[in-house]
């Protein structure tokens, strides 16, 4: 993974894009190592929390590689190997360090939780060049912060900074450049504090539940869900009472 750094921290997965002299941009062969890098992430059980960042502090990730030609091959879980990846219960930060632009906007529009550093700015300006946002951002950014204002930013192609994304609640948390690793790490130690499988059937069941007609459908639905059905029968579910009545901390085990 020649432009793909993976390292793990205890149960965190840190992937950072690593082409900070062509602003983290995404090439083909990054495609498939990001493809790569999150198949690995799902699948090990130690695991527990993926953040994704940029090298260096100009950017996160400035999108698609032009120069490289346009790339419309993606792999199975499409842009990045991550947009379309619908069925990862385990939480996905995006620590945003500088641009994230284009395909660098849908990755994080793509993540659960996002924490900014006060120099990144987001932006879709394909149509700039001619493009399409069809790494999910089209679809993505109306959901989360409701038509006209997704609009306004699709259209013009107008480029926002972390200030205006936090007040239209696509960030988490704007920090100083220089407390962006420590305050996601501190997010990372919060979560952690929960059952794995608690948080995954969390986030499983919220994000289902928005695609359910109703909230009846959803509550209805919802024992149906596969980390919610996992976490039904856990052990961590029994530990956790058990913890709780005899007041003491409790050992996940994350089954």
């Amino acid at each position: 993974m020649a432009f793909i750094d993976v390292i793990t921290k205890g149960p965190v997965t840190w992937v950072t894009l690593n082409r900070a002299d062509k602003m983290n941009a995404i090439t083909p062969q990054m495609h498939a190592d990001l493809q790569d890098a999150f198949d690995g992430f799902a699948a090990d059980h130690t695991q527990q929390i993926c953040v994704v960042t940029g090298a260096g502090n100009k950017a996160f990730c400035a999108g698609s590689d032009l120069k490289a030609g346009i790339h419309r091959d993606y792999p199975k879980n499409g842009y990045a190997g991550l947009i379309e990846r619908f069925d990862l219960a385990k939480p996905v930060i995006a620590a945003v360090n500088g641009l994230a632009l284009g395909g660098g906007f849908e990755i994080v529009l793509a993540c659960d939780i996002v924490i900014a550093s006060e120099t990144a700015s987001f932006g879709l300006p394909e149509p700039l060049v001619g493009a399409v946002a069809l790494g999910g951002g089209i679809h993505r950014l109306p959901r989360q912060i409701g038509l006209k204002k997704a609009m306004g930013l699709l259209l013009t192609s107008r480029r926002i900074d972390a200030q205006e994304a936090d007040h239209l609640g696509l960030v988490n948390d704007v920090v100083p450049a220089n407390a962006l690793i420590e305050t996601t790490e501190r997010w990372c130690d919060q979560i952690l504090k929960g059952a794995p499988l608690s948080v995954r059937a969390t986030k499983e069941a919220a994000l289902r539940g928005l695609d359910e007609p109703s909230l009846a459908d959803a509550l209805k639905n919802q024992n149906d869900y596969p980390a919610y059905a996992q976490w039904r029968t856990s052990e961590d579910l029994q530990e956790g009472r058990a913890a709780f009545s005899e007041k003491r901390a409790p050992k996940w085990k994350g089954r």
